[in-house]
């Protein structure tokens, strides 16, 4: 392990403003960095409820964590496994995960905690391609092979072609954004600070952030960014 992400959070402002629960937290990490042999990159804190679904915070340390190649550790397990939009986010980034009081409890355990919900989507899935595949056999034919299905329609089809390629090009630059999304905004900021192209890049590489390729940041990177995000 030579990166990694670290993210910390606590459940109120005050504590956040004080260090109450976050000091134990960043010692934990960096004691575990120390023992791993590896370089903390970058910290994201998130000072809200347990309760809330969204965590933006998370997301930002998460995105960066992919695009370096880096693990996400956290100090505590127990303070994230039981929330169900860092069980969802965690899987969906396919990042590498580890929890300084468990270092066990890695992807592994979190697939093992979203199994319930898991199984219960298969259950659903199971039970259509099933009724589908009953309705195959006995020869009835679905969707688009249906005889005569597209008869006096070609011109839907056509239509209908080009909206799944204008789908696909949407999805695709979706992608884009969505990668450089937590950069964004700071990145605008060094423009409107007055930081040229080159010393944007500059701040980037010093502060340990990658493209999503994981390649250090030149100028002509941070002009497409900033041109997809000002306009």
């Amino acid at each position: 392990m030579k990166k990694i992400i670290a993210y910390y959070r606590v459940s109120t402002k005050k504590q956040g403003q004080s260090g109450l629960g976050l000091e134990g937290q960043l010692a934990a990490v960096q004691d575990f960095a120390r023992r791993e042999g590896a370089e903390v990159a970058r910290e994201y804190t998130e000072v809200e409820s347990g309760k809330r679904a969204d965590r933006p915070e998370l997301l930002k340390a998460l995105a960066h964590a992919k695009r370096s190649k880096a693990v996400l550790v956290v100090a505590k397990l127990d303070r994230l496994a039981r929330n169900v939009a860092f069980l969802s986010a965690l899987m969906e980034s396919g990042v590498e995960f580890v929890a300084v009081d468990n270092p066990h409890a890695n992807r592994l355990t979190v697939h093992i905690l979203a199994a319930v919900a898991e199984d219960e989507a298969r259950r659903i899935s199971d039970r259509t391609k099933a009724a589908l595949q009953a309705a195959k056999a006995r020869g009835t034919l679905l969707g688009s092979a249906r005889p005569g299905h597209w008869e006096g329609s070609e011109d839907r089809r056509a239509v209908g072609s080009r909206a799944g390629a204008a789908v696909a090009a949407e999805v695709h630059r979706k992608a884009a954004a969505e990668a450089y999304g937590d950069l964004a905004p700071s990145m605008l900021a060094m423009q409107a600070e007055g930081l040229s192209l080159r010393g944007i890049a500059a701040r980037l590489n010093e502060q340990g952030q990658t493209t999503r390729r994981g390649k250090p940041w030149n100028p002509m990177q941070v002009r497409s960014v900033l041109k997809r995000y000002s306009s």
